[in-house]
């Protein structure tokens, strides 16, 4: 396709697709060549497979996040949610951090807003749970967790003490077993400073619909899984649904029936809902239709990848796609750089293939699982390649240099365990201030708090 002028190429999203897509464009492209704008409601891309140590305390938050404008200097990032997109047009509206909603016009489209939490009508869900994708998240549940142990050795109600001390999580992903691994380890440590607490006392509970947890790995992998979970005092209950969530009060479709203080929901994902807002061809699950080469299927100056993209998958049978893991991003992204570059010079493009290389978890410190190409490694192996493998693939020598000097720091100190629960709503204590209550009649003043004393 001609332009008669240098394209303008706009990403939507910017996590792993959209920052290494443009991250590679600009790279690529020689000066003049194109221009690129990549929208996002964050200014920043989180690597998510260091989220459940940061809500560990072993890594400092911000260090899990890489700022788009400070790594995509020749490129334009626009803070602002996609409300839709007419490719027909060439123009996308997006809407700004302040409301106000404009129009963005482009040649080239990226489509790669990512994916959010899949949830269920469960009763209650929406009040009591929290999800597990973002930064925020991670500080969150660092924070209510430790409140949670706070809470408990002051309470006098055993009821109260029990529901504060149970840990419910929902799903057996990756995500869901980490960051259950990693906040087990981080509270039972924690544990060790209040004196009225035992580890003992507090209840871990995960709760899977399959019959497996990881399906990632192989099974054998998964059973070693679940075992080291339950040596820990952890509950693994399989084949098991959560029916209700109203006010906590947990009910499963088992009988079972228990109080729960925090509830995590880490049970899968699913494509971006601004897709229905597109004219992109979607697929069943409602994700963009995508060839190997990773353009959008029929549709000119448009393409796609990630979690929020069907790419066929070619190293399997006919009709399978690529799975909606980090690795498979990474790789997409560069390829989708690439030919994009090499189309607008009129050169061949090459599909997408990728054998998937393994998995690796960490479940907390010192112990994890890992199986890469065949290779199946448990304990503190595994943890070493989980970190390895991740500090090799976490973007910018900055934040290998940052995540690098806080495992450095941790093995000479042990881990904080001070619980920053205004984070959760921070304005609370200044809008009790400021808010104007009534006055006190003097009639009603307590007495001793005669009319013009003032404590001097």
């Amino acid at each position: 396709m001609s332009y008669g002028r240098a394209p303008h190429i706009l990403i939507v999203g910017g996590g792993y697709v959209g920052m290494y897509t443009a991250l590679r464009l600009q790279r690529k492209l020689r000066g003049g060549e194109a221009s690129i704008t990549v929208v996002d409601p964050n200014s920043y891309m989180t690597y998510q497979p260091f989220l459940p140590e940061a809500a560990a305390g072993n890594l400092e938050p911000r260090h899990v996040v890489v700022p788009l404008r400070k790594v995509l200097k020749s490129s334009r990032v626009t803070s602002g949610t996609v409300q839709s997109v007419s490719h027909g047009r060439r123009v996308a509206v997006i809407q700004s951090p302040l409301g106000d909603h404009f129009e963005l016009t482009y040649d080239v489209l990226v489509m790669c807003p990512g994916s959010v939490a899949r949830t269920l009508p469960i009763p209650g869900l929406a009040e009591q749970g929290i999800g597990f994708k973002s930064a925020a998240e991670a500080i969150y549940l660092r924070n209510q967790v430790l409140s949670r142990l706070d809470a408990a050795a002051s309470a006098t109600e055993a009821a109260v003490r029990r529901r504060a001390l149970t840990f419910l999580f929902i799903g057996g992903g990756y995500a869901g077993i980490e960051a259950l691994a990693e906040l087990e380890d981080m509270a039972r440590d924690a544990c060790s400073f209040y004196p009225d607490l035992s580890a003992d006392e507090m209840r871990w509970v995960l709760v899977e619909a399959t019959d497996r947890i990881l399906p990632e790995v192989s099974p054998a992998m998964g059973l070693y899984t679940v075992k080291q979970l339950e040596h820990r005092g952890i509950e693994v209950k399989l084949k098991t649904r959560v029916e209700s969530l109203v006010d906590g009060r947990v009910e499963l479709d088992s009988g079972e029936r228990f109080d729960a203080g925090t509830v995590v929901w880490t049970a899968g994902v699913k494509p971006n809902p601004v897709l229905s807002r597109t004219d992109l061809p979607l697929d069943e699950r409602g994700r963009v239709r995508a060839t190997a080469f990773l353009q959008v299927d029929g549709v000119p100056g448009a393409w796609s990848a990630g979690d929020c993209a069907a790419v066929p998958d070619l190293t399997k049978g006919e009709g399978a796609t690529t799975g909606p893991s980090a690795q498979h991003a990474v790789r997409q992204a560069a390829r989708l750089a690439d030919n994009l570059v090499a189309e607008l010079r009129k050169r061949p493009i090459r599909p997408y293939e990728h054998s998937y290389a393994g998995s690796v978890a960490s479940l907390g410190l010192h112990k994890g699982v890992a199986e890469v190409y065949g290779v199946r490694l448990r304990g503190w192996p595994a943890w070493l390649m989980h970190r390895t493998y991740h500090l090799s693939r976490v973007p910018t020598v900055n934040r290998k240099a940052r995540v690098m000097a806080d495992w450095t720091l941790a093995l000479f100190f042990r881990r904080e365990i001070v619980s920053l629960g205004s984070f959760a709503d921070p304005r609370r204590e200044f809008r009790s201030v400021a808010t104007p209550t009534p006055a006190v009649s003097a009639s009603a003043a307590p007495s001793g708090a005669s009319e013009g004393s003032s404590g001097s």
